[in-house]
């Protein structure tokens, strides 16, 4: 590919401020063209079979297709080359071992997309984007024989990381005590401290172990050796008190799988 060629991208991202920051660095770069954008995992594969683009900005993490997933649906033969785009570093390390040329952390600053920019328009101008494909089909085969020979073995969450003011702060999960719904977001209850994060408890619940975590109630997810006290209420009300006090429901539907992890026979 001639170094003056126009390379062609595609913005992938679930938040609409997101995708238009996007495109206001992008608009500052002459030798870079926007193909396209998607705000779902669905859309975007579809965009990339049709656009061809050089390459993609992908949001990791989006609800149902996440961007790994788009990697993985898409396949090494027709897989452009990817900037992951997200506000979860504990996708880092899986970002890289998909061939990605880059990982942001948001929030990054103009500096930083830069470097990323420059790195992914040597790679494909030198057209070394081949490599980052043989590697992934490596992977993917790997993955595939690993499935055949033992049952998958899930990663969880080791860490969760908030965006508070103008600072990203990394939020181990053993320093969780629990996690409330509020709306579209969850609160992560720390101590005294409560971040709010944009996730869905459902996606949270698949995330966390569960040997160290459960779902108590819809509104609730509790780490269990945070559990003090089971409490007995009229009418055949249920609930959990921590050891800081606090006092959480738990749904009728949930209190024998509770007493099941707790070892309690009652």
């Amino acid at each position: 590919m001639d170094r003056h060629t126009t390379l062609q991208v595609l913005i992938v991202d679930d938040e609409r401020p997101a995708r238009r920051r996007l495109e206001r660095l992008l608009s500052a770069r002459e030798d870079f063209e926007i193909a396209g954008q998607a705000e779902n995992g669905r859309e975007a594969v579809e965009a990339i079979y049709r656009l061809a683009p050089d390459l993609v900005l992908l949001d990791v993490q989006m609800p149902k297709i996440s961007g790994v997933d788009v990697v993985r649906e898409v396949g090494p033969e027709r897989m452009p080359a990817v900037i992951f785009v997200t506000a979860y570093d504990a996708y880092a390390l899986e970002a890289f071992e998909l061939a990605a040329l880059d990982y942001l952390l948001k929030p990054f600053d103009a500096e930083r997309f830069e470097q990323a920019l420059n790195r992914a328009r040597e790679t494909v101008v030198r057209q070394e984007i081949d490599v980052l494909r043989n590697r992934l089909v490596e992977l993917l085969d790997g993955e595939q024989s690993a499935e055949r020979m033992a049952p998958e073995e899930p990663e969880y969450l080791k860490r969760i990381t908030v965006k508070r003011r103008a600072q990203v702060k990394v939020i181990p999960v053993e320093e969780i005590d629990f996690i409330s719904a509020s709306g579209n977001y969850a609160e992560l209850h720390v101590g005294d401290a409560v971040y709010l994060i944009r996730e869905r408890m459902q996606d949270l619940e698949k995330r966390l172990a569960p040997d160290q975590f459960l779902r108590v109630h819809r509104s609730h997810i509790v780490r269990l050796d945070r559990i003090d006290a089971l409490l007995f209420g009229e009418g055949g009300n249920y609930a959990v008190k921590l050891e800081n006090g606090r006092r959480l429901k738990v749904s009728r539907s949930r209190r024998d799988e509770l007493e099941k992890r707790l070892g309690i026979d009652l």
